[in-house]
């Protein structure tokens, strides 16, 4: 991160959007499965992060951690006040990249993935969405979920497990 002259400046802001912006847009689509939605929940994480950015204590957690930790948070509020429950089906409907042969295997494989997330427990499809959606490190979802880095461990292993045998 590039910090100002003095220890206790701000990290040059554009910096820190343009190197976070795409792991909390991919966190969040992958909690939301619907990129409009994404957007928009990125764009107020962001938001958010300026608004409160006197708050970031670097000696506690570092930004891409800060920012999860809030884009979980502004999932978490969205999902309270929101009474839509099916944003996964519409980012199936997304337009195709590759031949209708691969978009449809595609289609299936992300229908199936999806049946198989719904059934699981919130902690472990916020856990796999962190963990797969965001790219962060056990180190970092354990500081976002308050959970013991082993334990993240341990509950990745055993869901990616637990779909690999339902798969």
């Amino acid at each position: 991160m590039m910090w100002a002259g003095d220890s206790a400046a701000q990290p040059d802001w554009e910096a820190v959007y343009s190197e976070q912006l795409p792991r909390v847009y991919n966190y969040l689509r992958y909690r939301t499965g619907n990129e409009a939605l994404a957007e928009d929940l990125t764009s107020r994480t962001f938001e958010k992060a300026w608004r409160d950015r006197h708050r970031y204590r670097r000696d506690l957690a570092g930004y891409a951690t800060w920012l999860l930790r809030i884009a979980r948070n502004v999932a978490i509020d969205h999902r309270r006040t929101s009474h839509e429950h099916a944003p996964l089906e519409e980012a199936a409907e997304a337009p195709a990249e590759g031949t209708p042969e691969e978009e449809a295997v595609l289609r299936s494989n992300f229908a199936r993935l999806s049946a198989l997330m719904a059934v699981l427990p919130e902690r472990e499809r916020e856990i796999l969405a962190l963990k797969y959606g965001a790219g962060a490190t056990n180190r970092a979802i354990a500081d976002v979920t308050g959970l013991s880095e082993s334990n993240v461990g341990t509950i990745i292993h055993r869901t990616v497990q637990l779909l690999r045998a339902r798969w």
